[in-house]
């Protein structure tokens, strides 16, 4: 909890917004959450000569003893390591954006802030750095120390996790096993529970192979992993469906029945929910100790400094940000 900002339950949640790649559209769609209107201190962590130069915005400093009784903007200053220019991304940079997720994630474990969200960052350079990352899923998992974490998106009227994240097509199968899916969907179970007050989820299973594997004829993961794992936590107590056929699972009839839906890999489950919702989906970072949320899209540095950028993946991030961070002080 936020110990600076005055006590008690309806005070306003200080959420970290962090800036992501600076090449990208990170800085511009950053400035759009100052014309929101938000019910919310939001603490943009970022350059701050690069948050001014890019959306021609002067503002105000976060000084960690917030006094405001309302709504706010401030940021709080992660210098870059050399200039940014739109577009280009500069490995020298990674550090930087490392630093600002630290920022955030170390902040929400103090109690500074009640949550983060994040906007995108650029994989491919941050290693080209030499620093191995996967993503901001495994950075934070490993910052927090949580024994498992889940990656779910969440947006055209659709909840979807994933029970591998970001791996080649050919490393799937190996991957999903009895104990990582138990541990998936009971951190799913108890987030639904806990963070988006479902008291009893209803979680669809999606199976790996084309037709739920056809009774074994186009592959055995169903009947070797998957239904055993579905017999045992139903046994437990959860309301689990499958293995189902992700070719006719996401339709609105089937989906109504269903509070989420667990995919199996990332291209099995997000596609569609990407297809329904792109521009307002959210990704949430389930099992962390904190609140985590993102934007669903990537860094766009084709447009990036053109002012063509659509914030609202963002702004439905931090929205999504304040109601668990309500729901968590309900519970």
């Amino acid at each position: 909890m936020n110990t600076f900002a005055g006590g008690g339950t309806s005070r306003l949640p200080t959420i970290a917004v962090t800036a992501g790649e600076p090449a990208g559209i990170g800085p511009e769609i950053c400035a759009a959450v100052t014309q929101a209107a938000l019910p919310a201190r939001l603490v943009v962590i970022a350059d701050r000569a690069l948050l001014r130069e890019r959306t021609k915005i002067d503002w105000p400093d976060f000084s960690g003893g917030c006094t405001a009784t309302g709504p706010s903007v401030s940021v709080l200053h992660v210098p870059l390591a050399v200039p940014s220019v739109a577009g280009r991304l500069d490995s020298r940079n990674s550090g930087h954006v490392l630093r600002m997720l630290g920022t955030a994630c170390d902040g929400c474990s103090d109690g500074l802030f009640d949550a983060m969200a994040t906007a995108p960052v650029h994989k491919g350079v941050i290693n080209d750095a030499g620093i191995a990352f996967t993503g901001h899923t495994e950075f934070l998992q490993e910052r927090t120390r949580a024994p498992h974490v889940v990656m779910m998106l969440a947006g055209g009227g659709m909840r979807v996790a994933l029970a591998t994240t970001h791996l080649a097509l050919k490393d799937v199968a190996a991957h999903i096993t009895r104990t990582g899916l138990v541990k998936t969907l009971r951190v799913l179970h108890h987030d639904l529970q806990h963070h988006f007050g479902i008291d009893a989820p209803r979680i669809a299973v999606a199976g790996l192979n084309p037709h739920a594997g056809e009774s074994g004829h186009m592959g055995r993961e169903e009947i070797d992993v998957i239904e055993p794992v579905i017999r045992e936590l139903c046994g437990a107590g959860f309301n689990l469906s499958g293995p189902l056929p992700a070719d006719t699972l996401f339709n609105p009839a089937r989906l109504s029945h269903y509070d989420a839906v667990l995919a199996m890999y990332h291209d099995q489950g997000l596609p569609v929910l990407k297809y329904a919702s792109f521009g307002a989906g959210v990704n949430v970072t389930l099992g962390l100790p904190i609140i985590r949320t993102s934007v669903d899209h990537g860094t766009a540095l084709d447009i990036a400094g053109a002012g063509k950028a659509d914030a609202g993946s963002l702004i439905e991030a931090i929205k999504l940000a304040i109601d668990l961070t309500r729901q968590r002080r309900r519970a």
